[in-house]
């Protein structure tokens, strides 16, 4: 055990960059997740069957087919097919977005066709365009719901970034990978792999539960002071209508 940790020392350089390409994965990969989730949620519901159709294949396509697959082809095959290659880490973007902003995008759909009735006609009664009663009603109670299963989806996305391991990108994985290799201590190193993922996952359910108390506090919802620290639960959040 101390072999290994006097070795991780001697490569922290190398575990900093290789934590920091973690980080940079899951940021950006969620963003684009988020990104698609909206787009193709929001045209799920268009009154357009071409957009909607369009839609639905895109989210089954993506949802169907084996994250591993979309990775491997990214990186391997594409190149042949366009002659343009992605490095390690970009491949590992697109791929976690496009296939968490499929699953994304059930959730905004789902989120938005659980508001009341009763606000989408309210919107209505007051002359307000499509855009301004997304924006300034639909979205805003939708957004607190949709926010405990983005966290889900947020942390199985940063579960996943060790598969940039396998089309060499020098992530977190790849460098205590290399520290067990030249010190044979595999219980040390995936032990200290659990607890490095277990603290990163932690800190974005805080980042999140804050995210959720805020979007709440919009609402003239008043959270309690232990929501903070609570863990993700299934129960139905209130609307600003007061209905569940």
């Amino acid at each position: 055990m101390s072999d290994f940790f006097s070795t991780l020392a001697d490569e922290f350089p190398q575990v900093g960059s290789g934590l920091w390409v973690t980080v940079q994965a899951t940021v950006l990969g969620s963003s684009l997740a988020l990104l698609l989730s909206f787009a193709l949620g929001l045209a799920a519901g268009s009154r357009l069957l071409l957009v909607r159709g369009v839609s639905r294949t895109v989210v089954e396509f993506f949802r169907g087919t084996s994250l591993y697959i979309q990775l491997f082809w990214l990186y391997y095959a594409m190149p042949q097919l366009t002659g343009y290659e992605l490095t390690p880490v970009l491949c590992g973007v697109v791929a976690f977005g496009l296939n968490y902003g499929a699953y994304g995008s059930e959730i905004v759909r789902g989120a938005i066709n659980s508001v009341p009735r009763a606000q989408y006609e309210a919107a209505v009664a007051l002359n307000m365009t499509p855009f301004h009663r997304m924006r300034k009603v639909i979205l805003p109670q939708a957004w607190v719901q949709m926010i405990p299963s983005f966290t889900n989806l947020l942390i199985q996305l940063l579960k996943c970034t060790p598969l940039l391991w396998l089309i060499s990108a020098a992530d977190l994985m790849t460098v205590i990978q290399t520290v067990r290799d030249r010190t044979g201590e595999s219980l040390t190193a995936y032990l200290t792999l659990l607890a490095v993922y277990f603290v990163l996952a932690y800190a974005l359910t805080l980042m999140m539960n804050l995210l959720e108390r805020t979007a709440k506090r919009r609402l003239g919802l008043h959270p309690g002071g232990r929501s903070l620290l609570r863990t993700r639960s299934a129960e139905p959040t209130l609307t600003a209508g007061g209905a569940r």
